[in-house]
This record gives C-alpha cells, sequence and structure tokens, in this order.
C-alpha cells in the first residue's frame, strides 16, 4: 500500500518527481521571469524560451510564493490540454536551461531519472502511511523529500546496495567496527565522548582502539590498496558487525545509536541529492573547533539547544580518502531533550499522515506563535549579536514537542553547515590550518543570505504552509505572527538594517536547486533567486 497523506494524496514516485519538477521551473526559472499566473483552480506556467505552456491543480489558493501542485499536470497542444509526464517535464525543463544558459547538462536526465527509481523502491519497501508520530519515525518519514530540488532522492548505487540503509525504508543495522593500532589512530576533541559508544562494541584487542564503520561505506573502501595493506599487516583489525541496531537518519549517513544516546556522523562515498557525502579532513578538524566555540554562545541563549560535536575519530594511514572516508563526527544525543523531539521537516511533509499541528484554526495558531517563538530568535540573535551562521533548514531542526503536540524546544544540529561571520572570530580561529579556517567562514553578506533562505523560505514557509494545508484562512495570519516576530527583534537592534530590509519587503533569497544541478555547481558555490516576502504584509503571488 502506498503512503497516503492527510488530504488523501497517495505518495506515488511520478506525482512526486512532477511535483519537484515543476517547483524549481515556477521558482527558479518561470516566476522570476513573470511568466506563472492563477487561472481558476490551476497554475499556468509558460516556459519564457521554449514557448511552451504547462499547468497544474493547485489544492488551494495561494499565499506569497508557496504553491501546492498536484496532478494533473499537463500541456497546452493544439489548443487542448493534455496529461504531461515526469519524463517529458525534465525533457522541457532541460531544454528551457540549455536555451536560457547556452549550456548543456548531459547527465540532468538520468540524475532525474535515478532520483524517480530511487522514489519507487522507497514507495514499495514503505508498506504504511508515514508521519512524525515519534522521534525516530519522524527522521525516517521523508520518503518524497525535498520539494524544490530536481532529483531529491537521486543516490548512487542500485536500490539493492542503500535499501538496506535507506531511513526512508525504516533501515536498522549494527555498525561494524575496527580495530585500530594504537599509535594509527587519529581523533581530535574529547575522545573520552567516544567511551559510551566503545561500550556497545566488541572486545578490543590489547594495542588497539575501536573505530565504528558504516557497513555501506566500509564496502566502498573494500578495495583501496592501501586498506588491504593494513588489514593484511594487522595495523587494522575488521572486528565485524557488533552491538544494537542503529537507526539511519533523514541525511542517511548519520545514524542514531540509541543505546548510547549518541549520533554518529559517517562519511558515504556516494552522491546524495547535491553532494558527495563525507567528512573532508578539515570538517573533522572544524566540527570540534566550532563545537568548542559555540558551546558558551548558546548555553546563554533560553527555548533553544545546539546538539554538540564533542569528539571525532579516524585513522592515519597513506591514503587521505581513507582518512576521510572512516572519519565519523560524533555528535550529543537527544536523550535529555525535553518532551519528544520531532524533525521540523517531518513536520512539513505535505504527504504526511498526521497533522504538524492542532486541528483547531484557534489551537493552531497558538501552536505556531510557539513554533515561531522557539525558532526564529536564537536563529537572528546568532547572527545578529554572535556572528554565528546557523544552517537552519528543515533537516536540521528538532522541535521537541509536549503530549499535547505543543512546541518545548527548538534543537539545531549539524555543524557542517554552521559558520562564522569572517573577521568577527579572526581571534578565536588563529593557528588553525588556512583550509579549516576557510571552510568555518562566510562574508556577512553570503552567511545572511545562508541564514534568511533557510529560515524563511526553506523552513518557516515549508511549516506554514503544512498549517494552511490544514487551515488555509489562517496562511495571512502565519506569517503576521512571523512579521511581529522580526518586528520585536529589530526592536530589540534598533537601526539595524537588514532586519529593517526584511520587515520593508525586501526579496527573500531562494537557494537555486535546479540552476545549481543544471551547472554542476557545489552545493557551497549555489546561487540565489529572489522570491517575494511575506513579511511586508498582505501579498498576492
Amino acid at each position: 500500500m502506498q503512503p497516503t497523506g492527510l488530504a488523501g494524496r497517495v505518495l506515488s514516485a511520478d506525482d512526486a518527481t512532477a511535483s519537484a519538477l515543476l517547483n524549481c521551473l515556477v521558482r527558479e526559472v518561470c516566476a522570476p521571469e513573470h511568466r506563472v499566473w492563477t487561472d481558476g483552480p490551476h497554475l499556468v506556467i509558460r516556459l519564457p524560451r521554449a514557448g511552451v505552456e504547462l499547468r497544474s491543480r493547485l489544492t488551494r489558493p495561494p499565499v506569497g510564493f508557496t504553491y501546492r501542485l498536484a496532478a494533473p499536470y499537463e500541456e497546452r497542444r493544439d489548443g487542448r490540454w493534455i496529461a504531461v509526464s515526469w519524463r517529458r517535464l525534465a525533457d522541457l525543463i532541460a531544454g528551457e536551461l540549455e536555451l536560457a544558459t547556452g549550456e548543456a547538462n548531459p547527465e540532468f536526465l538520468g540524475q532525474v531519472a535515478a532520483s524517480h527509481a530511487a522514489l519507487e523502491a522507497l514507495v514499495d519497501a514503505r508498506s504504511t502511511g508515514h508521519g512524525p508520530p515519534g522521534f525516530v519515525e519522524s527522521e525516517q518519514s521523508l520518503v518524497a523529500g525535498h520539494r524544490f530540488h530536481p532529483s531529491p532522492k537521486a543516490r548512487q548505487g542500485a536500490p539493492a546496495e542503500w535499501l538496506p540503509y535507506a531511513p526512508e525504508a525504516g533501515a536498522r543495522f549494527p555498525l561494524r567496527w575496527l580495530g585500530v593500532r594504537g599509535d594509527l589512530v587519529a581523533e581530535g576533541g574529547e575522545p573520552s565522548e567516544f567511551a559510551a559508544l566503545e561500550a556497545l562494541g566488541p572486545p578490543s584487542p590489547r594495542g588497539y582502539r575501536l573505530l565504528p564503520a558504516h557497513p555501506w561505506q566500509l564496502s566502498l573502501l573494500a578495495d583501496r590498496p592501501v586498506l588491504r595493506r593494513a588489514l593484511a599487516r594487522g595495523d587494522v583489525l575488521d572486528l565485524g558487525a557488533a552491538g544494537p541496531e542503529v537507526v539511519p537518519t533523514s541525511s542517511v549517513r548519520t545514524v542514531y545509536v540509541p543505546d548510547a544516546d549518541l549520533f554518529c556522523k559517517f562519511s558515504l562515498d556516494v552522491r546524495i541529492t547535491n553532494c558527495v557525502r563525507k567528512n573532508s579532513w578539515y570538517e573533522l578538524a572544524g566540527a570540534v573547533t566550532l563545537d568548542r566555540l559555540l558551546r558558551p554562545v548558546f548555553a546563554g541563549m533560553e527555548g533553544c539547544r545546539l546538539l554538540s560535536e564533542p569528539a571525532y575519530r579516524s585513522v592515519h594511514l597513506a591514503d587521505v580518502r581513507l582518512y576521510e572516508g572512516l572519519g565519523v563526527i560524533l555528535r550529543e544525543g537527544v536523550g535529555s531533550v525535553p518532551g519528544t523531539p520531532l524533525l521540523a521537516a517531518a513536520l512539513a511533509d505535505p504527504y504526511a499522515a498526521t497533522p504538524p499541528c492542532p486541528e483547531t484554526p484557534e489551537n493552531a495558531l497558538i501552536w505556531w506563535e510557539r513554533y515561531v517563538g522557539l525558532v526564529v530568535p536564537p536563529v537572528l540573535d546568532a547572527f545578529l549579536v554572535h556572528g554565528v551562521v546557523l544552517e537552519p533548514h528543515l533537516q536540521n531542526v528538532l522541535v521537541s514537542v509536549d503530549e499535547e503536540g505543543m512546541p518545548l524546544q527548538a534543537v539545531f544540529r549539524d555543524l557542517e553547515g554552521t559558520k562564522l561571520v569572517a573577521g568577527r572570530w579572526d581571534r578565536h580561529l588563529a593557528g588553525l590550518p588556512e583550509r579549516v579556517r576557510e571552510a568555518l567562514t562566510y562574508d556577512a553578506d553570503h552567511g545572511w543570505n545562508r541564514v534568511v533562505y533557510c529560515l524563511f523560505v526553506n523552513h518557516l514557509a515549508e511549516v506554514a504552509a503544512a498549517v494552511a494545508d490544514l487551515h488555509p484562512r489562517l496562511e495571512r495570519d502565519l506569517w503576521r505572527t512571523v512579521r511581529e516576530r522580526v518586528a520585536s527583534l529589530a526592536h530589540d537592534h534598533p537601526g539595524n538594517a537588514r532586519l529593517r530590509a526584511l520587515l520593508d519587503g525586501a526579496s527573500l533569497p531562494a537557494k537555486a536547486n535546479l540552476r545549481a544541478r543544471w551547472a554542476r555547481s557545489a552545493d557551497r558555490a549555489a546561487t540565489y533567486v529572489p522570491v517575494p516576502n511575506p513579511l511586508r504584509g498582505h501579498m498576492s503571488p
């Protein structure tokens, strides 16, 4: 049985792929060129250069820049609207982008097809509806993935290779363990934090230290000559699978270890959506540096916490790919978080089987006011007061709720995307290798764009849309609540030009995932497109 959402919307690979492609097309190509308009219950989309007209059903009247699109997806031919497949949409978008950029991308259609195939495999592997009743369930609920990515479930390898490790399929598996000769262990931060994890592993032979490994990653590295020689010499021992099962989280490569209440962020040498998911050497060092610097910052903030990343461990062998590929970052667990922590992306999922908020408009608005009050102030204060660029996108934020589902605390995680504003932390970064310093900083404008995109466009707009799916008449009130919270912060930071611009209606930056895939750009180099700012008051699309 295919997963079914609140409105009876059945999750199919065809529908999810077509919807994501159209979302990207509208946001990054057609809306900026004013080639999008509503026509009764439909959104009409004209490709500016190809001259093709498309339309999609709207599930409800739009507010602001967020549309809820649904089948049928159609193309106008000879004066008639006819059904259009996801493959045809991908072809049309590829043609439009080639005309717009003057560049071809022979990989694009294959990436979209790979994402569709992965979605089919995940839908087949998942036999029930999904939603966020608990932490683990919310982490593993994102079957359709990012609504504004052209290939949200693209990952290398055949499904048989990755399904055993796929969170969306409800995977559980034991870790693999390596014994590393003591003088070859590479680690940083507070290595004693590994003790709770080591207690779950196999006995460590004398003179060796334990290194947990992701079984998929270990299989990907098995043919590395340096690793094969190290195993043959006994420098590294393969101790096999051991310990309790772990739970892969929404990022795929990070797993939760319930018995130790810890997360392990592993490398995976596979491309998942935009990037090959590995812990670069400078990210290993950077994580524990940021952890040390940011603990006192977040200790002074109320209503939120930043999950610490106190230590990393790897192995010193004559192969940097092994140093990075076997590197693991330890992250604090959620056992001490009050209430039930839920992944924000699960709350925003249009295919979720459970509502994100109470089912009466009055209580939904109270829920939203609490939600915004927990998420917005720490993100903006971190930037404005401390020069810290959080990355509060939907998969980096947990919101804990009480027994009635009301928000209690915001939890931010993943120091890989967290940066420091260049020039404000120079004294603290002195002495670090240059590549580590580069990876830890953004200039102020880049950092602000990242904060505003992640907080308002990726996060709040999507959760607000999920609330509005239940209560369409509330959507303007939801954005009024956000405006009031930003205005309160502006009062606390008088004269701040960035907050004033937000309140005056300056366009918001939306990450251009479609254009980044077309240009084959690194995620860090992704550009932004402007979207209308719903904080300026009543809006029409």
